[in-house]
């Protein structure tokens, strides 16, 4: 991998506007001549406070970087990073997810709709996901989207027909997915 970028409002709960980070393979860190965002904290420490026009990248993953860190946001994100910690680490939560994302997987197979009306559009393999399944809504979905919503099912309306759902880790259980099947159940038998 050369490139990939993280953000942590979504898988560390860290709140909207939280936490990001990038990485760079090192065989790029190196590499003055290469565009990038030019932050504040990338530009050379000793030539910093100098204010030359133009941009000199400090060696390594330190050029990379962009400015100072939001105070706020990251007080969120060390909140969020020690929750994790409390709760066991993200391996732990990570077991968790997919099994969560599993059992919503199987509830929803087990609807036995025809993709006609409804298909989960995420893939099956859990390395492949995260804790979401993106669920294609054929037949009145901004209807199940809001059924869902007054019953305290907290998903995702994208537009023109797929609801996201995630069962999180940190505070979904086992029985809150249960509940979506019941829910999405009944849904089914009036739109049958």
């Amino acid at each position: 991998m050369d490139f990939a970028c993280w953000c942590s409002y979504k898988y560390l709960n860290s709140g909207p506007g939280g936490v990001s980070g990038a990485f760079v393979h090192e065989r790029f860190a190196n590499r003055p001549d290469l565009p990038r965002l030019a932050g504040w904290w990338g530009h050379d420490a000793s030539e910093r406070f100098q204010m030359k026009k133009g941009f000199k990248p400090m060696a390594g993953a330190a050029g990379w970087q962009l400015a100072n860190g939001q105070i706020i946001a990251l007080a969120m994100h060390r909140a969020a990073l020690n929750i994790v910690d409390e709760a066991g680490g993200i391996a732990v939560l990570r077991r968790k997810s997919e099994q969560l994302t599993a059992y919503l997987e199987f509830v929803l197979r087990n609807l036995n709709l025809p993709p006609s009306i409804l298909e989960i559009i995420t893939p099956s393999e859990p390395h492949a996901r995260g804790c979401q399944l993106s669920l294609l809504v054929h037949k009145d979905g901004r209807g199940l989207f809001d059924y869902l919503s007054e019953a305290g099912v907290i998903g995702d309306w994208r537009e023109p027909n797929v609801i996201r759902l995630a069962p999180v880790p940190l505070y979904n259980t086992f029985g809150e997915v249960q509940r979506v099947g019941e829910l999405m159940a009944a849904w089914a038998e009036k739109v049958g």
